[in-house]
């Protein structure tokens, strides 16, 4: 039986891992082209390229995409694929060449860094179709967000505007944003509706995950899981400075989930008052999206990916 052959659009961010991706795309390509891949590819030039790349690649019947850049290129295709309407999300599938400052959504599903390595896990084409998170900001035009990762509001959102400043340096940044963010972070009230309750009070941050590790590996949520149907959300509660300086290992080996003051809980659906005029910053997959009450919603099996 005559099987055709995939077609392939490659998408690149030439700026990711400070510019390695540009730098590294020949050797990429040469790759590509020895495990005989049938494909187009194009190099984002601006904010939002990629939508218009992969809604053309779409429209043309292209239903396999490889991303290489960082967690903000990934998040910015998952957005490009859940913004159209001309082939089901699912039948979409995402291959991931990872150059990036976090590298953060790779790490949860076993991706390796090395090129060829991970060229090989999307030539074995075994795909793992993953949940999707979607961001509503309230009293806003702006379309939905999607994520993939995490998504986080508070504290993490405003290390992330750190972050942003300091990129050149590698994955090292997020704690050097984390250590900056505390010189004048200031916690926030909030309320945070579920199904069955509502917990209201000063907050650090309010982190909504998906997959296992954002901010250069820290591990901020308790027992994500990608195929559960189900945001796995933290609340930390009115940390002092001392206390985040005291508890900065937990960020990484995942027991901060543990201290007193962070409660985690397993839902749907969830609701985000942020009550003062100068609202926090959210961040999806290490993206600012800005500021606002939010509805947050999973998307069951939305994209496939190759792991």
């Amino acid at each position: 039986m005559f099987v055709e052959p995939k077609s392939w659009f490659v998408i690149i961010n030439p700026t990711s891992g400070n510019g390695s991706s540009k730098k590294n795309w020949p050797k990429i390509k040469f790759l590509l082209e020895k495990h005989q891949f049938d494909f187009k590819f194009a190099f984002t030039s601006y904010s939002g390229h990629s939508i218009n790349l992969v809604h053309d690649a779409i429209n043309q019947n292209i239903k396999n995409f490889i991303c290489i850049g960082g967690d903000g290129t990934l998040h910015n295709m998952v957005n490009s694929i859940m913004s159209q309407n001309n082939i089901p999300t699912y039948k979409i599938n995402i291959g991931i060449i990872p150059i990036g400052t976090g590298n953060d959504w790779v790490k949860t599903h076993n991706i390796p860094k090395d090129f060829e390595s991970a060229i090989n896990i999307i030539k074995n084409g075994v795909i793992a179709t993953q949940d999707i998170g979607k961001i509503v900001i309230q009293n806003s035009t702006k379309p939905p967000v999607f994520f993939n990762n995490l998504a986080g509001i508070g504290f993490d959102g405003f290390v992330v505007s750190n972050v942003e400043k300091h990129k050149r340096i590698g994955a090292i940044s997020y704690l050097y944003g984390t250590i900056i963010s505390l010189l004048s972070f200031k916690n926030f009230e909030s309320k945070v509706t579920l199904k069955s309750e509502s917990i209201s009070g000063k907050t650090l941050m309010i982190l909504i995950g998906i997959c296992k590790y954002s901010g250069g590996g820290m591990q901020l949520t308790d027992k994500p899981d990608p195929f559960d149907g189900l945001l796995d959300i933290t609340i930390a509660q009115d940390l002092s400075k001392f206390e985040i300086i005291k508890n900065l290992p937990k960020l990484f080996n995942g027991t901060i989930t543990k201290y007193k003051k962070v409660k985690t809980f397993k839902t749907e659906l969830v609701a985000i008052q942020l009550n003062q005029k100068k609202a926090p910053y959210i961040q999806a997959d290490g993206e600012l999206i800005g500021k606002g009450n939010i509805e947050v919603s999973i998307l069951k099996n939305a994209i496939s990916f190759y792991c």
